[in-house]
Formats: structure tokens, sequence, C-alpha cells
């Protein structure tokens, strides 16, 4: 069977498990990011932004955690980018400050924004126009 003919094999959703040290604080902060936050139950919750979605967990381990990064391509970083700011997330959470976007040299422009449990979130775009 050659890698991408599986019949029959479909999927309906693909959803990482992101981990949270304070799991009530987690979902405020991606409530502000302007995310959907729906209980699954004790300790799980489903955080979705439009039909993109993770399952976030009130489970942490610092190494993982440190290590553990999510990749959000969007159309307009720039416009992402003065929400990011105008949030001022790392006097709200008490999380770093983020990063502005910068052109990578893997070929994306990408700002970068870590959660309260030190997940890394790299907002990026295909460069068509200059970052201002």
């Amino acid at each position: 069977m050659i890698a991408g003919e599986a019949p029959g094999l479909t999927v309906r959703q693909l959803r990482p498990f992101v981990p949270a040290r304070d799991f009530s604080v987690s979902q405020k902060f991606y409530s502000a990011l302007g995310f959907e936050v729906h209980p699954l139950g004790e300790g799980l919750a489903e955080i979705r932004l439009e039909q993109h979605a993770f399952l976030l967990q009130n489970y942490y381990v610092e190494q993982w955690a440190a290590n553990f990064m999510m990749h959000v391509l969007v159309d307009d970083l720039q416009r992402w980018w003065w929400h990011i700011k105008e949030l001022d997330l790392s006097s709200h959470f008490d999380v770093q400050a983020p990063s502005p976007p910068k052109l990578e040299s893997w070929g994306l422009n990408v700002a970068y924004v870590s959660d309260p449990s030190g997940v890394l979130w790299h907002f990026a775009e295909t460069p068509s126009k200059p970052i201002r």
C-alpha cells in the first residue's frame, strides 16, 4: 500500500492534548486570545477556533510543556499581531512577552506567543507582503 492510499481510513478530527499548569488560568488565556472554551468534563476542555481545536488537559510536566509547540497558519499575521499586542498577555497572565513577527529562515513570517504553561505558539503567515 502506498502512503496516503488507505481505503476506508478517514479522519474526522485531529486534536492534540495540550498541557495546563493551572487549568483555569489557561482557559482564560485562550479565551482572551479569541478561542472558544468548551468544558468536556473534569480536567479536560476543547479549545476551538473556527473549525480547528485542541484538547486542554489539567495535566502538566514542565519538561514536556517547555518543548511543546503549536503552529497556527493564518492569512493576516499583522492583524493577529495587533490583536495579540492589545491583549497585553504578559501583564494579565504572567507570561513571556510575545515576540513580534519576523521572517524565519524556514520561509514563514512568525510571531511567537507563550501560554501560561510554557507552550510556545507560532502564529505564522506565508510571506506575500513585508511585515510592518
